[in-house]
């Protein structure tokens, strides 16, 4: 009796055993082995719907012809990028990225690269927006700024600051104020006997004055 008694308890222990391993096969809490580590849960995320591309230039599109610079004139490289960059036409482009990629001639290969292949996920804003309401093109005028505490050019690499002050114009008559922007362009070359190309940009949107109140508005 004894003995039969010890056969069942141990059938019944290996019976047990055969089921908390199917249970840690099937990876319940706590009842991981103690060599396997709980997987970790990875959040899923919705990506955004890339915006539309946009459309050709028709004939009345107001963009600038890009400009040819003297390719060993940094500045006139520089000002040439800045010009194509932040001269937009709401009928056509669907945001500022549109226009970025006709700086192309003027970017490194690599930069013309990543500009490509980059794509917006969200809307340009509540500036493009007013723009695109009345259909408007920009045009800019541009500065260079001298910063006496930017680096030095050298014979392979330059920086220039370009302040970019814009107006826009609706095809309805509406007229108001177009992009505003610090542009600190880095160009590189790979000897002194090369072309200067944009390599890296860093904008910074310039403070806007606001307008003044009508006189009626006016405190004393």
């Amino acid at each position: 009796m004894a003995a039969a008694a010890g056969m069942r308890r141990a059938g019944l222990a290996v019976a047990v055993a055969a089921s908390l391993a199917g249970l840690t096969g099937c990876g319940l809490p706590g009842l991981e082995s103690p060599d396997e580590k709980p997987k970790a849960t990875q959040p899923s995320f919705a990506e955004k719907a890339p915006l539309p591309s946009a459309s050709p230039l028709g004939p009345d599109a107001h963009v600038p012809e890009a400009p040819d610079p003297d390719r060993h004139d940094a500045t006139a490289v520089a000002k040439a990028w800045a010009l194509m960059a932040y001269s937009y036409d709401t009928k056509y482009d669907v945001s500022p990225h549109d226009a970025i990629l006709r700086t192309t001639p003027y970017l490194t290969s690599k930069k013309a690269k990543d500009e490509r292949s980059y794509h917006p996920a969200a809307g340009a804003g509540n500036e493009w927006n007013t723009w695109a309401k009345h259909k408007a093109w920009t045009k800019v005028k541009l500065h260079l700024e001298v910063d006496g505490d930017a680096p030095a050019d050298t014979p392979t690499k330059a920086h220039r600051q370009i302040s970019v002050a814009g107006t826009a114009t609706g095809r309805d008559g509406w007229k108001g104020v177009g992009p505003r922007v610090q542009a600190f362009v880095t160009l590189v070359r790979t000897s002194a006997k090369d072309d200067w190309q944009v390599s890296r940009v860093d904008a910074v949107p310039a403070a806007v004055v606001p307008s003044a109140p009508p006189s009626s508005e006016k405190q004393d």
